[in-house]
């Protein structure tokens, strides 16, 4: 279907929507290809491919809502499907604070190209994905007597959706991804020390293809020899693609439904001092060819570049329209885009060379946090650092304190920042932290 087919067939239904009983409606209209291939003892282990479309409804029926999916498209089973979900949404309860957004907040055209998909994707060809999968393995392979088992592959996927509503929004979206992993287990004594490695991108010949299986196996055997040390205060350094595990907390924190459940440890603390004022962060929807790049959120809503954190003080909520009409509060939207850090001047080996004593901490295992309260507990692996290097792995510790303690009490920001996904994490380094060992 093209994305002139789509506009036609999601306004008809939005206006069969209308013509049956909806005061308002919103649709939407996706379409997703994926494809992926799976490597292991040097045979394909899974091959899968996936078309999808579908399309979701939501409508505003005598101040009563829902919401309502479905893949068959042909427009004689749409009128039935809208008659019914109209018919359904009468029984619901009636809820005030549901409706279209204001349409003076939606986006209305006017900035250039995102470049968030690769026009090519359709073009890689199937052969050429299996190789890339087995040669991440064959980096692997005979490196190490130590190897167990290795797993790699390669995935791709792609997404594109046109959006309508009744009070005048018109707006499309198109994303695509590739990537390719590796998973390694090495040998030691009767532990199988385990780690992996993955690179991505919107575009395949910009996807890194090399060294993802080696620095997965240089990973997992770094980890031989792993133990418990003694419990202790002790500064930490948080590897950047882990980052983003201490980090949700805090965006969940910030969102609307925690905000009016009273489930967040961040209410009515705007322009309130909150973390270290070496926290700066960005929610940046522009970057070309960013992971989260986007004109408009899932309701509409033209996205804005702004500031969520400045030097610890924090600026803004994440708030939707039925959020923001529950709190009384302006929408903003209701997730981030690209979030960016306002970074150091040190690598990660830099970081660790500034600390007497701590952990660099390279996984999470478990763990969770109270929303309300912000106290944490994790589980936690990575390397003891004494005299700035490296001495020992360590496992089997958890972590344990306060979310608003533990980032008022970040000491330095890397400058590596992880940028295969939307949130651009640098390492970052805690100082205090509690580490529960021996």
């Amino acid at each position: 279907m093209t994305k002139e087919e789509k506009y036609t067939l999601a306004k008809w239904a939005m206006n069969y929507a209308l013509e049956n009983g909806a005061q308002q409606a919103s649709v939407n209209i996706s379409n997703s290809r994926t494809s992926s291939v799976e490597v292991r003892e040097e045979k394909i282990d899974k091959l899968e491919q996936a078309i999808q479309n579908g399309l979701t409804i939501r409508l505003y029926v005598d101040n009563k809502y829902s919401a309502h999916s479905t893949n068959r498209l042909k427009k004689e089973e749409l009128a039935r499907f809208i008659e019914q979900a109209i018919e359904g949404t009468r029984f619901l309860s009636e809820d005030e604070f549901r409706t279209l957004p204001n349409p003076e907040l939606y986006y209305k055209g006017g900035i250039d190209d995102l470049k968030t998909l690769d026009s090519g994707f359709g073009e890689v060809d199937p052969q050429k994905k299996i190789e890339l999968a087995f040669a991440v393995e064959k980096e692997v392979l005979g490196k190490d007597d130590r190897v167990i088992s290795v797993s790699t592959g390669y995935y791709d996927g792609l997404e594109e959706r046109v959006m309508v509503t009744s009070n005048g929004f018109e707006g499309d979206s198109a994303n695509s991804q590739f990537g390719l992993y590796s998973s390694v287990s090495v040998k030691s004594g009767d532990a199988r020390p385990e780690s992996s490695w993955s690179e991505s991108s919107v575009f395949f010949d910009k996807l890194k293809k090399e060294n993802i299986g080696l620095t997965a196996l240089k990973r997992a055997a770094n980890k031989i020899g792993q133990a418990k040390i003694a419990s202790a205060k002790m500064t930490m350094i948080v590897e950047n693609k882990q980052v983003a595990r201490l980090f949700s907390p805090l965006i969940q924190a910030l969102n609307g439904s925690a905000i009016q459940q009273k489930n967040s440890f961040l209410i009515d603390k705007i322009n309130e001092k909150v973390a270290s004022e070496n926290l700066t962060i960005t929610d940046d929807p522009f970057i070309v060819s960013g992971r989260g790049s986007r004109l408009f959120d899932s309701e509409g809503l033209a996205t804005k570049k702004r500031l969520i954190f400045e030097k610890g003080v924090l600026k803004t909520y994440y708030i939707d329209t039925y959020y923001g009409k529950k709190l009384q509060m302006a929408p903003t939207s209701g997730s981030s885009t690209n979030l960016v850090f306002e970074t150091g001047n040190k690598d990660l080996q830099g970081l660790v060379a500034t600390v007497k004593k701590g952990i660099l901490v390279t996984g999470f295992n478990g763990g969770n946090t109270n929303g309300s309260t912000g106290d944490f507990s994790f589980g936690i692996e990575g390397f003891l650092i004494e005299n700035g290097a490296i001495v020992q792995p360590v496992s089997e510790m958890n972590i344990t304190g306060n979310m608003k303690e533990l980032w008022s009490n970040v000491g330095e920001i890397g400058n590596d920042i992880n940028d295969s996904s939307s949130w651009l994490t640098p390492s970052i380094v805690f100082e205090w932290v509690d580490f529960s060992g021996i």
